[in-house]
Parts: structure tokens; sequence; C-alpha cells
């Protein structure tokens, strides 16, 4: 599985990245954007072809799941962490009752093992060093031993692909190996391509 989460910023004809990445194969998009507004999120969806829109996982105003029919809701670690457990087990199951997806985010092996909502899949980093924040070190998490469906994040470029899937992640979430290069269509092929040679 291959998901690329958006920039943190707000790029340069952003939209036609991102259709770009979808029709050149790309598999799951989250869309998170902590200083953008429901308005400036619409504006952006309004721009993602609508073929995509149930590939996106919104990490804001889950109210949008339903108005542009998305794939579902990713809950940042805190705002897991917010919820009451028997709150949050609710909260997943009413949307995927409606047909929505429901994912969060880990940044320890432990707080995956303890957790037992059931996520469609988590996301786990700083896998390797980050490549979009400086001085993020990698913590080389091996998940060889867990069940769960774990996204590996954190200094995923072609080159640690390989190191990833040996650490028994079944997915790759990439950030700063697409937008902090120069030409994401481009890198985004790249690691597909050798993805394509691993799984």
């Amino acid at each position: 599985m291959l998901i690329v989460l958006t920039s943190e910023q707000e790029l340069e004809n952003e939209a036609k990245q991102i259709n770009d990445l979808f029709d050149a194969g790309l598999e799951i998009l989250h869309l998170r954007k902590p200083t953008f507004t429901s308005n400036a999120y619409k504006a952006l969806l309004d721009q993602i072809d609508m073929q995509y829109h149930n590939q996106i996982m919104i990490h804001q105003f889950p109210e949008l799941t339903k108005q542009y029919k998305l794939r579902g809701i990713h809950l940042q670690e805190q705002a897991r962490l917010d919820f009451d457990p028997s709150a949050l087990d609710t909260t997943i199951l009413v949307y995927k009752n409606k047909g929505f997806s429901v994912t969060s985010s880990f940044h320890s092996k432990e707080d995956i093992i303890a957790c037992t909502a059931n996520f469609e899949y988590v996301l786990l980093s700083p896998v390797f060093g980050s490549i979009s924040k400086a001085g993020y070190k990698g913590k080389g998490f091996n998940v060889t031993d867990l069940n769960a469906m774990v996204i590996g994040m954190g200094g995923i470029n072609e080159s640690t692909l390989q190191a990833t899937f040996d650490l028994g992640y079944k997915g790759v979430g990439v950030l700063g190996g697409i937008w902090n290069t120069e030409d994401s269509l481009k890198s985004f092929k790249t690691i597909y391509n050798k993805l394509k040679t691993i799984c």
C-alpha cells in the first residue's frame, strides 16, 4: 500500500499535482492542512477530480467526508487520545456503518499494542529520519510481530522502501519524499515503480 500525505503548506498548482499522482496510480491520499479552514479544504477538494474523492482521507473537518464522499477520516494522535476509549469505538463504528474508513497516527509501537480500537490501518512514525522535518530522527520500529495493518512513515523514499518492508510494514506513507523534491510526479513514479518490485 502506498499512501501520500499532502504538504502542510499550500503549494502552487497543488490540485493539479494531486490529480497527476492519482492518474499515475496513487491509491490513497491523506489530506492534511493544519492551518486550513473548512472553506480552504473545500476550495482544494473542488479542484481535485471527483473520481478520486473516494481515495482521500481527511485529517480535519470530518463533516466533509459525507459532503464530498471521501474515503474516510484520519485521527491524529492527539485527537485519538482525547477520546474516551468507548466513545472512540462508537465513533469508529458510526463511520464504518456509513461506509467510511477510520485510521489513526501513532508514534510508538507500544501505543499500537495498547490501543484496542479497530482502525483500518495505522500510521507509525518516524521509521527513518524525516525528510520534511529537520532533526526528526528515525526510530527503526520493527513491527514484524504485530498483526495490525501498520503503515511506515518518516524518511520514506525509493532508497528506504526495502528496509521498511523488511521491518514488517504492510505499506508506506510518503510526504517529504514527494513534496520536498524538484518534481513530485517523477518522485512518486520512482517510488511507485520500486514498490511494485518489492510487493
